[in-house]
């Protein structure tokens, strides 16, 4: 099993920034693509930001030139630095890892943590 410790949510006002952390844990082969995603109240859960192991990235429209993942891969931990926050990014962030548990997996499993809550006040 994998395990996603989520941390570093809390609360901050708008223009400030927060940095959250995800590390991956258990019977771990190899992980693929690591991300954030959000779900604010009454929304569907979005995607904010993925990377490859080769440290491609990908990036939400709404959070271009506001917020930066970054990765670990040593330490199976994945980053997201926000800055310039907006009241409008208040929600509940998950991290997302895309895991290899076995050497003769075809396809990697998805696994999510519990996600950490970042509210950012106007």
């Amino acid at each position: 099993q994998v395990q996603l410790v989520e941390s570093g949510g809390g609360l901050v006002q708008a223009g400030g920034s927060l940095r959250l952390s995800c590390a991956a844990s258990g019977t771990i082969f190899s992980i693929t693509a690591m991300g954030w995603y959000r779900q604010a109240p009454g929304k569907q859960r979005e995607l904010v930001a993925t990377i490859t192991s080769g440290g491609s990235t990908n990036y939400a429209d709404s959070v271009k030139g506001r917020f930066t993942i970054s990765r670990d891969n040593a330490k199976n931990t994945v980053y997201l630095q926000m800055n310039s926050l907006k009241p409008e990014d208040t929600a509940v962030y998950y991290c997302n890892a895309r895991c290899y548990t076995r050497s003769y997996q075809v396809r990697p499993d998805d696994y999510w943590g519990q996600g950490t809550q970042v509210t950012v006040s106007s």
